[in-house]
């Protein structure tokens, strides 16, 4: 009974913290006014993810003195998390160049690795054994962690669609974990759903507020720490977690390798993902929002769940899902190719 009232009471702080949130953006100024690249039409507070960290990294702290969550993972997620988050604050209040961010997301990544050695090779992230194997294991992983910082970031561009997935992501997550015993990684994944959902009540179109790279950017971190040690500790494999989180995997990654591959500055801001095409095309947020959810409920979550079940077969169902999305990805960017693009 305990721990479901937590849940209710973590819920309602974040909406607090969100609402706290929205009257120091909007007395600072800090407002996404529409313009040409934007998929919004009115002047919204950014910054609301903040509510997501505070509730979090507390939750974390309190779960690694109790000893709940596993200590190596309480010190990747928290201070790491801390760093992602202050760098995604510090833009959201004025504008931090993209080598300045990925050189900060590196730093946390490496904190990641320094504390989960078990996940690069057999003996570690130091395994005198094998160097090269080892280093070539960590900057993989490295670079894992990075990357889904910034997907994170680049899929959050429409009212409820980074809130909802998170919620999805994580309420999945937490219960396949439970499920497999590991009580502690669940508790805290059920956490984050629970904050998140405090901040989506905000966030939900029409939104009253934006997540912004605080909360995007840590959002993403930390569910490419959890994909990562998944691979070492015994929780949810890399594949499940490549499974749970392929909508915003497969747009973004697609679209950052046709921009790349056709030399536009990829780094710059954009129309040309399929979510944004869909919401070119007259879709609107809440309909794109419940769609994602729709994929998550109908698609992700019961090929997650073979993937535990059956897991010899993981990388069948990982491959599977990604080709269903990639051919989804071709198909919206042909069939709304016509509508106005902004590079």
């Amino acid at each position: 009974m305990l721990f479901p009232l937590t849940l209710l009471a973590t819920f309602f702080a974040s909406w607090f913290i969100t609402k706290l949130a929205r009257q120091y953006a909007q007395s600072r100024a800090l407002i996404d006014n529409p313009n040409e690249r934007s998929s919004h039409n009115v002047p919204t507070p950014r910054g609301g993810g903040i509510a997501i960290v505070v509730i979090f990294l507390f939750g974390v702290g309190v779960m690694g003195v109790a000893q709940v969550l596993p200590a190596a993972m309480a010190w990747a997620m928290g201070v790491g998390g801390l760093i992602v988050a202050l760098i995604g604050w510090l833009d959201d209040h004025s504008h931090v160049a993209a080598h300045w961010r990925a050189s900060v997301h590196f730093i946390a990544a490496l904190w990641v690795l320094f504390w989960l050695p078990g996940a690069f090779g057999a003996t570690g992230l130091f395994d005198t054994s094998n160097v090269f194997l080892s280093l070539a294991t960590g900057f993989l992983a490295a670079i894992v962690i990075v990357w889904f910082t910034n997907l994170y970031n680049f899929m959050d561009g429409t009212d409820g669609l980074a809130g909802s997935q998170a919620v999805c992501a994580s309420l999945a997550g937490g219960v396949l974990l439970w499920l497999s015993g590991e009580n502690g990684l669940a508790l805290i994944l059920l956490l984050l759903c629970a904050a998140s959902g405090g901040f989506l009540v905000w966030n939900w179109p029409p939104a009253k507020i934006f997540m912004g790279d605080v909360g995007s950017g840590f959002l993403g971190f930390l569910f490419g720490v959890f994909a990562v040690a998944g691979e070492y500790n015994g929780g949810l494999a890399f594949g499940t977690w490549l499974i749970l989180l392929a909508v915003f995997i497969s747009d973004a990654t697609l679209t950052l390798l046709r921009r790349v591959l056709n030399g536009e500055r990829w780094y710059t801001a954009h129309r040309s993902h399929a979510y944004q095409k869909l919401v070119q095309a007259g879709f609107s947020h809440r309909q794109l929002s419940i769609g994602f959810v729709g994929v998550n409920v109908l698609l992700l979550w019961p090929v997650a769940w073979l993937s535990c079940r059956y897991p010899d077969s993981l990388w069948w169902y990982v491959s599977t899902v990604l080709l269903i999305l990639s051919v989804a990805w071709v198909f919206i960017q042909k069939r709304f190719s016509g509508n106005r693009q902004i590079e």
